[in-house]
């Protein structure tokens, strides 16, 4: 009977990708259009994805401003608490807000980084200390594992099959939002190396980039965590936070 099912509707794997497939054709659909834009109107995609987002959004943020800025006043313990609760869910209310537009915004900004990849192909540049040139344009494998990732799921890759490159996609399109993305990686090389790796693109399209690192002073430390993406490993990014919660 098990087996007779599957024939009929497939494995979970296979729905999935039905349900990918089309999702990536739509990103390689804008990416053919994409090819006749100039350098800079390619750019002014990445502030035309911001203004969406924040259209949308404009009203929940303005509130959420108000209830912090009163926060900041002499209230009431019973007060405070319906502040902080109101508050709360704003905040939720704002983030699924976000998620909408990016989820529609998705398709296009996917487009936006493959063509870059497209444009940086023969580029040389230095990533730790050596010198590499951009040969990276996202497969429909990859594209599909980095709408997974947005989707806030796990997309198991081999060694070799891109992982690094494909993390590049969800990250720019988090990014836009405009709180600031994290890439945890297992030690500060990697860190290091895929930030350099990966810079070229993200800055094509506006993005800073930041990488924290071991050894690395609290204003360094300050400056990584500034940028639209930033870079580092699971250990750094926990005692930071400890850090930012003990040192007052």
């Amino acid at each position: 009977m098990l087996n007779f099912l599957k024939k009929i509707f497939g494995t979970k794997h296979e729905r999935d990708i039905r349900a990918l497939k089309p999702i990536v054709e739509q990103i390689n659909q804008i990416y053919e259009q994409l090819h006749e834009l100039t350098d800079e109107q390619l750019r002014q995609k990445t502030e035309e994805f911001r203004k969406r987002i924040a259209e949308r959004t404009a009203e929940v943020r303005e509130r959420i401003a108000e209830l912090r800025q009163k926060l900041k006043e002499d209230l009431s313990h019973e007060e405070r608490e319906a502040v902080s609760e109101e508050l709360k869910k704003l905040e939720e209310e704002e983030f699924e807000l976000e998620q909408e537009v990016l989820d529609e915004i998705l398709p296009e900004a996917y487009a936006v980084v493959k063509e870059v990849c497209r444009r940086l192909v023969g580029t040389r540049y230095t990533v730790v200390g050596h010198e590499v040139e951009w040969d990276m344009i996202p497969y429909d494998v990859q594209l599909m594992g980095a709408i997974v990732l947005h989707q806030g799921k796990i997309a198991e890759m081999a060694t070799g099959e891109g992982k690094t490159l494909v993390a590049v996609m969800p990250l720019y399109l988090n990014a836009l939002v405009g709180k600031g993305v994290h890439l945890v990686t297992v030690n500060d090389y990697l860190a290091r190396r895929d930030s350099e790796w990966m810079r070229p693109v993200f800055e094509r399209l506006g993005l800073t980039v930041g990488c924290i690192q071991s050894n690395m002073k609290p204003e360094e430390r300050k400056k990584a965590y500034q940028a639209d993406i930033t870079y580092g490993t699971n250990n750094e990014f926990g005692f930071d936070y400890l850090r930012d919660n003990m040192v007052v």
